[in-house]
């Protein structure tokens, strides 16, 4: 008879959380709600590039907050982001991070 192995439940990791105000809330929450903002004052105004602004906001400071954590070691940070190691020296160097 074959032994059963015990398998550790799968950790969940929780989404991002901006953490200091009232209520941390998930980033995801606090993106819609700067979007909210974004359009409330357009004014009237079109609003073209919207998809590269965002992701702009969103990608340098992740750059940023994970290199700190690798201590600037490149090739850990593209496995932990799951992007090529060239494909993040790319990204650095267009947030001028590199």
């Amino acid at each position: 008879m074959e032994k059963q192995r015990k398998t550790e439940p799968e950790k969940r990791i929780s989404p991002l959380r901006v953490e200091g105000s009232a209520s941390s809330e998930p980033l995801r929450v606090c993106v819609r709600n700067a979007l909210d903002n974004y359009f409330e004052h357009l004014d009237g105004h079109d609003t073209s590039g919207l998809y590269r602004m965002v992701v702009g906001e969103v990608e340098g400071p992740l750059f940023e907050a994970v290199l700190e954590h690798t201590k600037g070691n490149q090739s850990k940070a593209a496995e932990m982001l799951g992007i090529n190691r060239g494909t993040l020296r790319k990204k650095l160097r267009e947030y001028d991070l590199a």
